[in-house]
């Protein structure tokens, strides 16, 4: 059975929550392979509302193994809060697992975000103040603590003591930071691991193991294509890798394993923190489809950004994800508008383009060229059918399949599971046969 991905390709908060819950009835896991708790994946089951922000959405099925990779950075408070909201409604945690090389938020990561945001002033980069960056940084100098020594107090005193002097000579020249004592964080951190002992895991062969027994596996990322530390408008970007790449390295397969690659939007475009931003709307439109389609950050709080569709940044997300089918969320909340516009190309110092940039900086300079598409009145949160669909509806669809360049199957028109439609089979993207013998 294939690894399916599933990407988001805006700027995050697509949707990617109930798509994966939505196809997770048919697969066996379910993994996490990047980010942290400063991305929530919301999901609603009938008339409860589940905020997830490091467990994968598929835990609110019964059947499936939830795994968090190790490309992701775990800040063990938020975990263990997890795990006991979900048990005390209800939710069989037993079989989540947490990879020991996945990386630990520690509090001066968090206390170093925050300080190196306010730092910033007018120039900050809308980070959510959660460590994430401090930590991969940390990743990637190998210094880093993993879930792994949160088991054994003598390795992690002496990796703690590499650290903790810098880490408090630097948060020292910081306005309205302390110092951290490395006795309290030693105790919190064997307090975390003797917690999370049972969940702890060597993930990467769990989940190789579900691929050779052919279980359908699914991969969920954070964030979407466009805050991609390499692929992104750097530098206002998350500091992990969102694309479908990244469930390789985060979630430990490899790319042959990957047949399905599901691309998540919604049917406008939404952005929360700093960063250039060509369709953004400021007017009583974004207003009212920000209010209707509660758009404020799942962990935050913070209002969205909203705009019209951006079929440019489409374009370069499909691509750069190898995007096999679409999920399309939210359309119902277009319900009521007169007018419906889709960006189509950029001008840029008087040039027409058709292609994202890859600069930040060009991006900012960028301004939208649109199509125009007559709304539709009727709410659409019944139907069912691509048929029961206003027609301007419909055509609104098929403009965003035509600028994506592959199907949309799946249109959300409503929060919940059922509110669904199923356009067609999905297609997969098939491995060639090698030949034996």
């Amino acid at each position: 059975m294939p690894a399916t991905v599933i990407v988001g390709l805006q700027w995050g908060d697509e949707g990617k929550g109930k798509t994966t819950d939505f196809l997770a009835e048919q697969v066996a896991m379910a993994v996490r392979y990047q980010g942290g708790d400063n991305a929530g994946h919301t999901v609603v089951l009938g008339d409860e509302v589940f905020k997830l922000r490091l467990t994968p959405s598929g835990v609110l099925y019964p059947h499936i193994a939830c795994i968090i990779g190790p490309g992701v950075v775990v800040n063990p408070a938020t975990l263990i809060g997890e795990l006991d909201m979900l048990t005390s409604r209800g939710i069989d945690t037993a079989k989540v697992r947490v990879s020991r090389n996945a990386h630990v938020i520690m509090p001066y990561h968090v206390a170093l975000d925050r300080a190196m945001e306010t730092r910033l002033d007018g120039e900050k980069v809308g980070t959510t103040n959660r460590g994430i960056g401090p930590t991969y940084a940390d990743r990637a100098s190998r210094l880093g603590l993993r879930m792994e020594d949160l088991l054994d107090e003598t390795t992690f005193r002496h990796r703690l003591a590499r650290v903790l002097p810098d880490k408090n000579t630097l948060l020292a020249t910081m306005p309205g930071t302390s110092p951290f004592d490395a006795e309290p964080l030693v105790a919190q951190a064997m307090a975390w691991g003797e917690r999370l002992r049972p969940h702890l895991a060597d993930t990467t062969w769990l989940v190789q193991d579900a691929l050779r027994r052919g279980d359908h596996v699914i991969l969920e990322g954070a964030q979407g294509t466009l805050l991609d530390i390499d692929h992104g408008s750097y530098p206002y970007v998350t500091s992990s890798s969102p694309i479908a790449g990244g469930a390789c390295t985060g979630g430990g397969i490899g790319p042959l394993q990957v047949d399905e690659v599901i691309g998540v939007m919604k049917a406008y475009t939404t952005r929360v923190g700093s960063g250039p931003y060509p369709t953004e709307l400021t007017d009583e439109i974004g207003s009212g489809i920000a209010e209707r389609g509660h758009e404020f950050g799942t962990v935050t709080g913070r209002p969205r950004r909203v705009g019209w569709f951006d079929a440019v940044a489409l374009r370069f997300a499909v691509a750069v994800n190898s995007v096999s089918s679409i999920m399309l969320n939210k359309i119902d909340i277009l319900s009521g508008i007169d007018e419906i516009q889709l960006c189509v190309a950029y001008d840029i110092d008087e040039q027409r383009v058709d292609r994202w940039p890859s600069s930040a900086e060009v991006l900012a300079r960028a301004r939208p060229v649109y199509e125009r598409f007559p709304g539709w009145s009727e709410p659409i949160n019944g139907v069912r059918t691509l048929a029961e669909l206003p027609e301007n509806a419909r055509r609104y669809v098929t403009a965003l399949e035509v600028a994506a360049g592959v199907p949309i199957v799946l249109v959300s028109v409503g929060p919940e599971r059922t509110q669904t439609i199923e356009r067609a089979y999905r297609p997969m993207r098939h491995r060639p046969t090698v030949a034996t013998g």
